[in-house]
């Protein structure tokens, strides 16, 4: 190869570039309809969002799930979380969630980078 430095650089940089990341600022704004039904730190109409990126569905203690989400074998990845965030009945037909969805990607994107701060 006649420039090695500029092919590990593409190489790199590539996949960096292929994975949008949120704004996690932007993403505690668009939190703000969750309030109505969830919390950090406590289960309430909904359940507890403290460390829901990577944790398995239907798995926070005190809290009762749907048999769908119980039984979706989920676990809420960022590409899991994206598609739930953009539609929750059609991720998990049967789920007891009642938002919509954002139809917004970087909204969604954003809400993600947010959620992934709370640990």
């Amino acid at each position: 190869m006649r420039y090695p430095m500029l092919g590990l650089l593409v190489a790199l940089t590539f996949p960096v570039a292929a994975h949008a990341e949120g704004d996690a600022a932007a993403g505690e704004k668009a939190f703000a309809p969750c309030k109505a039904c969830h919390a950090f730190g406590k289960n309430g109409v909904g359940p507890n969002l403290t460390g829901v990126v990577g944790r398995k569905a239907a798995s926070e203690e005190g809290y009762h799930y749907s048999d769908a989400l119980k039984a979706s074998g989920i676990t809420w990845d960022e590409a899991n979380l994206h598609a739930w965030l953009k539609n929750p009945k059609a991720k998990v037909p049967g789920t007891k969630m009642i938002f919509a969805g954002y139809p917004d990607d970087k909204k969604i994107d954003d809400l993600i980078a947010y959620l992934a701060t709370k640990k």
